[in-house]
This record gives C-alpha cells, structure tokens and sequence, in this order.
C-alpha cells in the first residue's frame, strides 16, 4: 500500500514522509525530486519559464505513476498537488493519504526565510499562506483519509500519531 503525505507547503511532508518511511521499513519518494530528476532543474526555475498550469500537467502525470507503483511506500506530494481532481482521485482511491494540518501562522514561522517555494515569493508571505490555506484546505479533507494536526509535537511523535492511525484503521498490523 502506498501512504501518502499532503497538506501545505512546509507542513513536514518531506521530513515526516522520511522518518515514517523508515520506522515502517519502506522506500521514501518526494514527487517534487522525482519531478526535478526528470526536468534535471528545479521546479522554482520550471514554474518560472513555463508557468504553474505546465508545472501541473507534469505534476499530475508523475503522481499518477507513483500512485501506480506496486512496490508500496511513503510518498509525499507537493503542497498544490491537490488542485487537481484526478490527483485526489489516484491518491484517495489507491493507499492511504494522512494530511499534515497546519495553521498559516506556524507555516510562516517555519518557512519565512526559505526562497526555494515559488508560490510564497510575494510581498506577504502570511496572506499568501492563509489564501492558500482556504483553497486548500478543503481539497486535503476530500483527499485526505487522516488528519494530523501538526502543531508543535517532534517529527517522531508525529510519526508515531500517524501509525497509530494506520494501525487503528487495519492499514498496518502493529509490530509484533
């Protein structure tokens, strides 16, 4: 079975993504690496040159493949791969999503000095945050088996909610 992580841009899905890959003893995948593999640049120089609706088709494509993978595992998704419907669908419908939740306001605390995501290179970040949070929010819900509230709790204790999670609800048996 594939986990997938969604949830906002700096919610941890990457971080968190890794660690529970590991305790769980599966590959970890970062659609946005594999995306900058293949596109051999970053995704902020893509969205630059050919604008975000491009980036999208490529997006969706990829995680249609990963989603397809039969060698399961830990994927985590791109803060906006959820603005496409057939990306809830292939991610809803073949594993198990968990949607790190997160205020704006914590996200902009973790994030205001990165200048890799091209979406929050405005003049205020926070606005933009809360925008995106009131788009988005809804569309992880759709997508999302799970909710963890990502708050202030150590990677490790959200790693440990999520597999709560998954063995409360018969995704994973509990270690013997």
């Amino acid at each position: 079975m594939i986990f997938s992580l969604v949830g906002l841009p700096g919610s941890g899905k990457s971080t968190v993504g890794r660690h529970l890959a590991r305790r769980l003893q599966l590959p970890f995948v970062d659609s946005d690496q594999v995306i900058e593999a293949r596109l051999g640049y970053s995704i902020r120089q893509y969205f630059e040159q050919e604008g975000e609706a491009r980036f999208r088709d490529l997006e969706a494509q990829v995680i249609d493949e990963l989603t397809r993978d039969p060698r399961r595992g830990v994927l985590s998704t791109g803060g906006g791969s959820v603005l496409r419907p057939e990306n809830r669908r292939h991610l809803h419908d073949r594993g198990r999503v968990i949607y790190l939740k997160s205020s704006p306001e914590e996200l902009f605390r973790r994030l205001r000095h990165d200048r890799n995501r091209p979406l929050l290179q405005v003049e205020d970040p926070l606005s933009r945050l809360r925008e995106l949070f009131e788009i988005r929010d809804p569309l992880y819900r759709e997508t999302a088996h799970f909710t963890i509230e990502t708050g202030r709790p150590s990677v490790a204790m959200l790693v440990n909610m999520i597999v709560m999670q998954l063995e409360l609800d018969g995704s994973r048996s509990p270690p013997d």
